[in-house]
């Protein structure tokens, strides 16, 4: 992994703050896969995982239709081999942390998605 964290975080933070679909997806991989509660909630998918960038974006830009006022605040960022957890204040005043993994290419490929309850 060779990027800027602190650089990548701000840029991730502000593309979904910004509601840009594609700025958001800028920062993935076209075989991403993301496991996050919402999916199961959202879709019914009872893995909670959803994977190729273009099945990912028809889920997220319904989500962005569903919460038009969706804002996030980082919290922190923390570093590990080949990925990064990003602490943040989500929708609903929920906290919420990715661990975000990358390829090889600096591109996100998979991501967890952890919610508070």
């Amino acid at each position: 992994m060779n990027i800027n964290i602190t650089e990548f975080t701000n840029e991730w933070i502000e593309s979904w703050n910004s509601h840009d679909i594609d700025k958001i997806l800028s920062h993935y991989s076209d075989d991403f896969e993301i496991t996050t509660p919402m999916i199961k909630t959202l879709l019914g998918i009872e893995t909670g995982t959803l994977k190729g960038k273009d099945k990912i974006k028809e889920y997220w830009e319904m989500a962005l239709q569903k919460v038009p006022d969706l804002t996030f605040e980082l919290i922190d960022v923390t570093v590990s081999v080949n990925s990064i957890a990003i602490y943040y204040k989500s929708v609903l005043d929920k906290k919420a942390i990715e661990v975000m993994f990358f390829d090889k290419n600096n591109k996100v490929n998979k991501i967890l998605a952890h919610y508070t309850t």
